[in-house]
């Protein structure tokens, strides 16, 4: 059975379980630094997948001068293409349904299809963030 969670960081137990997902996917699978991984953490609001009770995907927003932004997203690489990213995308864009501000990303230039799918689209040119090339995507309602 598939259940999502939000939450924020005051919610230890779940916080441990999105690092730890995001460690294994960001920290080590893409060599980010540590340091920039877990900025911003304590204004967000994070997003958790389970299955079974087994946590799948990780996810976070917070509210910036731009609009919302939309970061984090990460599943574990044994869950991959199996819908879990695209699942809790849709979560958030529900949570935020009501907000009338921009909402937005930074994608990794090879998910940016991902992202067009429920209508992101590419705004300005390709650029680098923690060692990796991203676009920055708008969500068009």
């Amino acid at each position: 059975m598939i259940e999502i969670k939000n939450f924020t960081f005051d919610n230890r137990r779940l916080m441990d379980i999105a690092h730890k997902i995001r460690h294994t996917v960001f920290v080590i699978g893409q060599n980010c630094p540590a340091d920039l991984e877990y900025e911003f953490e304590e204004e967000s609001t994070h997003f958790l997948i389970f299955n079974n009770d087994k946590p799948i995907a990780t996810a976070r927003y917070r509210e910036t001068t731009k609009g919302y932004k939309l970061e984090r997203f990460a599943v574990i690489n044994s869950e991959r293409g199996k819908g879990y990213g695209m699942i809790i995308l849709n979560a958030i864009l529900e949570h935020l349904e009501k907000e009338e501000k921009i909402k937005y990303l930074h994608a990794q230039q090879q998910v940016t299809e991902f992202y067009e799918k429920v209508g992101f689209k590419k705004k300005g040119n390709l650029f680098e963030e923690a060692g990796i090339m991203h676009y920055k995507m708008i969500y068009k309602q």
